[in-house]
Order: C-alpha cells, then sequence, then structure tokens
C-alpha cells in the first residue's frame, strides 16, 4: 500500500454498508480494503450461508462434484463484518438508515448489491415438483432430482436454461425444454446467430420445443397451450430474471423501466451517499451511447472496483471515476464454451468467421468498421482479441476480419 494510499485511509474512519452478499457486495467490500480504506465495512446479506460464487451452482454444485462454491475471502482477516440471513426492508436516506429484519442500521455510505431475482413462471408456485435455479439452497434441492435421472421439463431457451438442461443431460435425465419464442435465446441474440444453437439441444439429446406456452403445470405433467402434455417428475423454471429492488419502495431512490436501481456514470444514485452496483443497477455508456443493464458476473466483478474507488476518492476530493466497460459473459453448454462480449443493436452489421454448423465459429458484430460486439463459440482466442478492439475502438477491415483462419488482431485496418 503506497503512503498517499494509507493517508488516505487513515482520513476516513466512516461506515460502508452494503446490502447483498453476493458477487457485487463481496467485491466491493474487498474492493474498498485493497484500495486503503480503513473505516467501518459490513456487508448484509439476506441468505445464512457464508458467501458464495453463482455460476458453479448450474455445474459443478448441480452434479454432486462440489458442495459449495464459498468465495475464497478471509472477512476476518479483511476486518469485514458479515452480517447474513438478514433481509433488508426498506433505506431511510435522510436518516442514513438501512432498515433490516434485525432493525435499523447507519451507514454513512451506502452500496446496493442486491442482485436478481428470478421470474417465477405465474400459475406454478405452490406446485410439488417446480424448482427455480438462482440460490444454493435451489441447486441443493435440485441434486436428488438430476441423480434420481428424472423426466424434466426446463421452461425457457435462455442461458441459464440451456446450463440446466446440459447438466441435467449430463446426470443422465430425460428433458424438453419449451420456449415460447421461435428459437433458443431469442431475448439476447438475432435470429440468424441463435439458429444454429437451436440444432445443439438435438445433439445432446434434449428435445427443444419453441413456439410452446405453458398453459399450467400440474403434479407429474406440464400442459401446453396447443394441448400437448408432457410429463414431468421436475418442472425447472429459467425465464429470465428482474432486478431485486422491490424492498426500495418508498425510499426516493430512482428507479428504471424494470426495476433497476438508476445509476450514473460513478454509479451513484439518485440520493447522495448511495451507489448501487451489479445486476440490481443501470448505468449509461458513453462507449455506446446507452444505459445499459448488464445481468453477468464480469459486471459484478468489475463495478465493485470503481464503486470503492469513489467512495474513497470522493472523501478526498478526486476527480470521480468512470464506469463505462465492455460488457463481458460467458456460458458452458452442450459441450460447447460460449463467450460474448459488447453489446450490438438491431442495426449493427454482422459479420461470420467460420462455419456456424461446425465446433467452433465466431459472430462480429460492426459499426463504421469498428467491432462493438462478438460471440465466439470455442473460439477463446478470438474473444480476447476482440475484445481488446472494442475496448481500443480500432478501426478493423471487414475482409481480413471474415477469415477465421486470420488472427483477428490481424484485422487492423
Amino acid at each position: 500500500m503506497s503512503e498517499q494510499t494509507q493517508e488516505r485511509g487513515t482520513s476516513m474512519p466512516r461506515r460502508v454498508v452494503v446490502v447483498g452478499a453476493g458477487m457485487a457486495g463481496v467485491q466491493t467490500a474487498v474492493a474498498l480494503r485493497e484500495q486503503g480504506f480503513t473505516g467501518t465495512v459490513t456487508l448484509i446479506g439476506a441468505e445464512p450461508h457464508q458467501p458464495y460464487d453463482r455460476p458453479p451452482l448450474s455445474k459443478a454444485v448441480l452434479l454432486g462434484k462440489a458442495e459449495g462454491s464459498a468465495f475464497d475471502v478471509d472477512f476476518e482477516a479483511l476486518d469485514l463484518e458479515l452480517q447474513l440471513g438478514r433481509e433488508a426492508l426498506g433505506v431511510r436516506p435522510a436518516d442514513h438508515e438501512l432498515d433490516t429484519e434485525a432493525g435499523p442500521v447507519p451507514y454513512d455510505v451506502l452500496v446496493l448489491a442486491t442482485g436478481a431475482e428470478p421470474i417465477r413462471l405465474p400459475g406454478a408456485e405452490g406446485v410439488p415438483g417446480v424448482h427455480l435455479l438462482r440460490t444454493l439452497d435451489d441447486a441443493e434441492r435440485l441434486r436428488p432430482v438430476l441423480a434420481r435421472q428424472h423426466d424434466i421439463v426446463v421452461v425457457g431457451a435462455g442461458w441459464i436454461g440451456a446450463e440446466f438442461a446440459t447438466a441435467a443431460r449430463e446426470a443422465g435425465c430425460a428433458v424438453t425444454v419449451v420456449e415460447a419464442a421461435d428459437r433458443p435465446l431469442a431475448g439476447a441474440l438475432p435470429a440468424e446467430v441463435a439458429a444454429p444453437m437451436a440444432a445443439w439441444y438435438a445433439d445432446a439429446g434434449a428435445a427443444l420445443r419453441t413456439h410452446a406456452r405453458v398453459e399450467r403445470v400440474e403434479p407429474g405433467a406440464v400442459l401446453l397451450d396447443d394441448g400437448s402434455r408432457l410429463p414431468a417428475d421436475a418442472v425447472v423454471v429459467g425465464i429470465g430474471a428482474r432486478p431485486a429492488t422491490a424492498w426500495l419502495a418508498g425510499s426516493g431512490i430512482d428507479l428504471g423501466a424494470h426495476g433497476e436501481v438508476v445509476a450514473d456514470d460513478h454509479l451513484r444514485t439518485s440520493v447522495p451517499d448511495v451507489y448501487a452496483v451489479g445486476d440490481c443497477a443501470s448505468f449509461p455508456s458513453g462507449r455506446y451511447g446507452e444505459r445499459l443493464m448488464v445481468h453477468h458476473w464480469d459486471n459484478a466483478l468489475q463495478g465493485p472496483r470503481t464503486v470503492a474507488a469513489n467512495i474513497i476518492g470522493e472523501a478526498v476530493g478526486e476527480a470521480p471515476a468512470v464506469y463505462d466497460p465492455v460488457p463481458y459473459f460467458w456460458s458452458e453448454q452442450f459441450g460447447r464454451f460460449v463467450q460474448h462480449a459488447g453489446h450490438h443493436t438491431s442495426d449493427d452489421t454482422i459479420l461470420w468467421r467460420g462455419d456456424p454448423a461446425g465446433p467452433a465459429w465466431t459472430v462480429c458484430w460492426l459499426r463504421e468498421n469498428r467491432l462493438v460486439a462478438l460471440l465466439a463459440v470455442g473460439r477463446p482466442r478470438d474473444l480476447a482479441q476482440g475484445r481488446r478492439l472494442i475496448e481500443a475502438g480500432t478501426p478493423v477491415d471487414p475482409r481480413l476480419l471474415a477469415d477465421p483462419a486470420r488472427p483477428l488482431k490481424a484485422a487492423k485496418a
């Protein structure tokens, strides 16, 4: 730690309270310590479990290859106060107090990191055998279902639906995935990009039914609106997630159209001394010229560093840091490693590298001959090089970019 950082830290005996003990919350607490903050840091989580990472839930934990995915963080050594199993109920900014089940918690700076919660299937709540996959408890309830090799219906062919279907097939379950749209990943990718992925389900022995809407769920079966009846020992719902912010109603903190906390480019909210980071927040991107809401692991890893820097910097009069990342995420499904970087819109030019019917290919999105996003299937080098091109805003030659034999970095114009 530098002398300057030590001086900054020792001048700030303030209390920072972080609400949410997932990746974004834990990394905010850790980043505060790494950047020299010496005040009190309290991390409040609704779940009773030691803070844990979510990606392994749909893989190793679900398949019984790991008992849990607790973060490798020594909270005691970092002098981070954990208050677990304590749900947040509201915020009173004028009083600088967070209301919880166990009473009010005063703060000097509050960080909202409550993440997102799964959208539930209407009419399916309380029906035996219906599951979500978001928490450690969810994964532990599903693990014996996979072990018994049940017939499983997955509702939703998004990222989580595909990952769960992958694990269920690996466990030997019969899997049918039903999707209301005409293709998998309809909300994330354009039709021509998602189309090749539909074949992955059949290749893995899973049935994919598109244009399939669930009429109702009953014990042992899923009924579709076309009259089909699918046998189901278990039903797993993966139809998306929404920011976990209902508890902020009446707080005066501005929420967006999707219920997310509206943060500025420094990740500050509309009220003083309150920041928001991770899945529960949106932020304006200067790079892409629009507000982004990114529900992915990397955003929950990167954003906290900006929040910590701004909490510390504000106290000593430093210019605030701007948060404007190139969004990144990955997914492991049906034996393929899928990575995505950047942000694309419907009017971007699409360019292919490789045959989408093959095991490895990349899709690039261009705007004015600059790479703005790419999806790489089994081509991690494309992803790494493309991400750097996006960050730098480097002009590229589309002709060179389309050659899959040529390194993507060699396509600079």
